[in-house]
């Protein structure tokens, strides 16, 4: 807590985690943490308006836009074909 309100109702801690998540992207990418980040940053610019929402609300909402914007990524930046390469013979032969 801090002053009487608890972090997690605190806009700027959501962004601050979508910031850190974003660059975990960079150092990971795939997309392992973008849909989080982006779903932490919703909640962020949630918080910013006067609904208050309790703990385990934005937990559930974190949650659904995280998932939301982990499909439309995956939907627009899919590689081709939406499958991987495969190799069925040796280079060397």
């Amino acid at each position: 807590m801090l002053g009487g309100v608890a972090l997690w109702s605190l806009w700027w801690v959501w962004l601050a985690a979508a910031l850190a998540l974003g660059i975990f992207e960079v150092l990971a990418p795939g997309f392992i943490f973008l849909g989080f980040a982006i779903g932490a940053a919703l909640v962020g610019l949630l918080l910013l308006t006067p609904l208050t929402p309790g703990f385990a609300a934005l937990l559930a909402i974190f949650a659904v836009l995280s998932l939301i914007a982990w499909l439309v990524l995956r939907r627009f930046f899919r590689a081709p074909g939406g499958d991987a390469r495969r190799v069925e013979t040796d280079i060397n032969d």
